[in-house]
């Protein structure tokens, strides 16, 4: 008797019905994925919350150039949004990139 088959007959092993196609495991970590997407634009909520304002630098942000205003999750987990705005603060695009090259 082979290892090999020694191996297959052990007890509690489930045999798998069927291998899924390329579609089916597509599909799935597609319905995965738009699971996890927050139901609310949190951007959009941080920005009027705390106003169109660098919270590190200050500088005021308008319509035209609101496009250089991020939301930096404070603690680093961007799946972590209270609809309260505990964990954001807005960033303008230089203060992020500083923000997250401290670690380095």
């Amino acid at each position: 008797m082979s290892l090999r088959s020694s191996y297959n007959r052990k007890a509690g092993r489930p045999k798998p019905e069927s291998v899924p196609s390329a579609e089916e495991v597509a599909r799935d970590v597609r319905r995965m994925k738009y699971e996890q997407k927050p139901a609310f634009n949190y951007r959009a909520l941080s920005l009027e919350m705390h106003g169109m304002i660098c919270a590190k630098c200050a500088r005021e942000f308008d319509e035209t150039n609101k496009r250089e205003l991020t939301v930096h999750h404070i603690d680093g987990n961007d799946a972590n949004n209270p609809t309260d705005g505990s964990n954001w603060e807005n960033l303008c695009i230089h203060c992020h990139e500083d923000a997250h090259s401290r670690g380095r």
